[in-house]
């Protein structure tokens, strides 16, 4: 099942992509967080931080996409973590959709003018991996397509 829906995560990207290049497969070498993504859009990758946690990439037109990996020191569990992000009182931080199961919460909403799509897995030895995409509304209909296959493509190794 886990290698059909791998190769459905890579048809829909290839698909919902302008170009036909093959996805690109990121792991973490920290704490083995792994995501796929078109990297002809997300072309500019950043240095990794010092402690090693995770990478972010940038497109040309403003979206952002960070993988990456966190010891999960408050014990924090799906439910408890999204009901602490909707009390948030962050400025420029509004939440309009979440959903929990057993090891998983999705987050998304606005924060500072982008749209954002959070995906976190509450793994094995205390580790959530996280996937973050944000881009302007501007360009809504561009990653729209391309953002559940994105997250849906979060693992651990």
């Amino acid at each position: 099942m886990k290698r059909f829906f791998s190769g459905l995560v890579s048809a829909a990207l290839i698909a919902a992509s302008s170009a036909a290049a093959a996805p690109f497969t990121y792991t973490n070498a920290r704490f083995g967080t792994v995501c796929t993504f078109p990297d002809e859009i997300f072309t500019d990758r950043q240095p990794e931080p010092d402690n090693g946690d995770g990478q972010q990439w940038l497109s040309a037109d403003g979206a952002s996409l960070i993988c990456s990996g966190i010891f999960n020191v408050s014990e924090d569990t799906p439910k408890t973590f999204v009901a602490e992000e909707k009390a948030s009182k962050e400025a420029g931080y509004e939440i309009s959709y979440t959903k929990t199961g057993k090891n998983w919460a999705v987050l998304s909403g606005l924060k500072d003018g982008k749209i954002f799509y959070e995906r976190r897995l509450f793994g094995k030895e205390g580790v959530i991996h996280t996937i973050w995409i944000d881009y302007p509304p501007a360009v809504k209909a561009k990653y729209d397509p391309l953002v559940g296959a994105i997250v849906g493509s979060l693992k651990a190794r």
